[in-house]
């Protein structure tokens, strides 16, 4: 009798978990349409998964599908579900601007990513707004002088020829097959971000470390966000701390340098020079230190700044190989553009002035970056309900996503064409003209700090990589695709032929 009782009781247990499940769904099922209104989007959704399956596995599709939906609407809107989460995502560029006019505590938030808190930590640039957020802009201004940025240059060339060098020998070494180089660009722009952001502060283990680290990180990015051992978003989130931890003391030991008389060598020098001035002013006035001085929050600033470097640059530069392989008249004006002003042969690295009169070479990268954004989109989330059109309320929690990328092909003549000259050309100006639509850098008070570094460093790469070196792309059906990673990239890794080109590799 007793056990007749207790399967009796589990029964009613199993009905009643099976009732709760099927409310819990029903209820998320009515939440997602009453949030979804007039907007075109899926009209069931996975319970509480949504399309994040499809996101993870096909993300190239999975944002198609959610700019055909905006587009076909007329909208300029969809709408879908992603983990717990209503999702809105934004095709029109108007749109996206009154999005990123509005990131303030009392509307939109940036995250970076559609759980970037849990992997960011909460001291990250990203996430200040208002008078903060300001103040911080204001401080990091040292980092981007015409100075700072000879002093980057001349570490860039360093690093770039380096690594240029190494894949000749790889090249060379394996008989001349092609070769993906998407991740050697990638260790290239690791060394030369942590040599331009770091300098001498980090050691050889260190670096080694934060590449381990740095890896885990990037491999979470693009992993269903399940934060249990085991599964790679936990060890991204675990590994936060402590390329955080190796930041803090670079921003310690800079300290030291700068308050001792040192010059700059990096940018953290440029940063924290005036930022010890500004303490110890605090200091003698009896003051506490300024707000965003400490070495903590100053390592996770400079961790946010090198994740903005690093995946942004690789992705630029991979398509800016490719696309100058698809286009000999591109590829040979700029080559005549660098030859007029600088050559191998010289012992000399390229000057501030001299890359400033690469004009061509500047247009070619501006086109790369707009045929091509490499962050696709900007996540935020909407801290209270916000009104985007007459007819449509953003409601309060939701993930909000402006597409940067959608927004490159929408205005310009012939979007789909790669056309340096609507950036070089005096008389089109299209830079100027539909300047709205170019978001690859984002808008308003959220806009790319280190917008101009990262089209120098674009810049400098053409032009050694097309003095240095002579290169085929090993064509393939589909391997010009986007493959996210988190980043947009050649799906084949843009595979290519490599050898010497100039008479005697330059070295200084």
């Amino acid at each position: 009798m007793e056990s007749l009782h207790g399967l009796v009781d589990l029964r009613t247990a199993a009905q009643l978990l099976a009732a709760a499940a099927a409310l819990y769904i029903l209820i998320e099922h009515l939440s997602y349409h009453r949030k979804k209104g007039a907007l075109p989007g899926p009209p069931l959704v996975v319970p509480f998964l949504g399309s994040a399956a499809h996101m993870v596995r096909d993300p190239a599709r999975f944002w198609e599908v959610q700019a055909a939906r905006a587009s076909k609407s007329g909208a300029g809107l969809a709408a879908d579900f992603l983990i717990g989460r209503f999702m809105v995502f934004i095709r029109d560029s108007e749109l996206s601007h009154r999005v990123f006019a509005n990131v303030r505590s009392d509307a939109f938030v940036l995250i970076g990513h559609p759980f970037g808190k849990k992997l960011f930590g909460d001291h990250n640039f990203i996430y200040l707004s208002g008078d903060d957020h300001k103040d911080l802009r204001r401080r990091m201004a040292p980092n981007f002088t015409p100075r700072a940025f000879a002093t980057y240059a001349a570490i860039q060339q360093r690093v770039i020829l380096s690594h240029l060098r190494r894949w000749l020998d790889r090249s060379a070494a394996n008989g001349g097959k092609a070769m993906p180089i998407r991740v050697p660009c990638r260790q290239m722009n690791l060394d030369t971000s942590q040599t331009v952001f770091a300098g001498p502060y980090l050691t050889k283990e260190a670096r080694e470390r934060f590449e381990e680290d740095y890896n885990l990180f990037n491999v979470g990015l693009t992993a269903l966000p399940v934060d249990l051992p085991g599964f790679a978003f936990r060890r991204a989130r675990q590994s936060v701390p402590r390329l955080v931890r190796v930041l803090d003391r670079c921003a310690r030991d800079s300290k030291a340098r700068m308050r001792a008389g040192g010059e700059p060598e990096c940018l953290v020098d440029y940063w924290m020079q005036e930022t010890v001035r500004e303490i110890d002013e605090a200091k003698e006035a009896g003051l506490l230190p300024p707000a965003h001085t400490d070495d903590g929050e100053l390592g996770s600033f400079l961790f946010d700044m090198l994740f903005a470097a690093q995946d942004a640059s690789t992705s630029s530069l991979c398509w800016a190989v490719s696309a100058l392989d698809s286009h000999p008249d591109v590829l040979a004006r700029v080559r005549a553009e660098v030859a007029s002003l600088w050559s191998p042969e010289s012992g000399e690295p390229i000057t501030a002035e001299k890359i400033a009169e690469m004009k061509y070479t500047k247009a070619v990268a501006l086109e790369v970056v707009r045929h091509r954004p490499p962050a696709t989109l900007v996540p935020h989330i909407a801290t209270k309900e916000f009104q985007l059109t007459e007819w449509y309320t953003i409601p309060k929690g939701a993930i909000v996503l402006p597409s940067v990328y959608e927004s490159s092909f929408q205005g310009f003549p012939d979007p789909d064409a790669f056309d340096p000259e609507r950036f070089f050309s005096e008389a089109r100006r299209e830079d100027v003209v539909y300047k709205r639509n170019f978001l690859a850098f984002g808008a308003g008070p959220h806009q790319c700090v280190g917008q101009r570094y990262a089209l120098n460093h674009l810049v400098l790469f053409m032009a050694l990589f097309v003095s240095v070196v002579d290169f085929r792309r090993d064509r393939t059906e589909g391997c010009d695709e986007p493959l996210y990673v988190p980043t947009i990239v050649p799906r084949d890794g843009c595979a290519v032929y490599l050898k010497q080109r100039c008479a005697r590799f330059p070295s200084f």
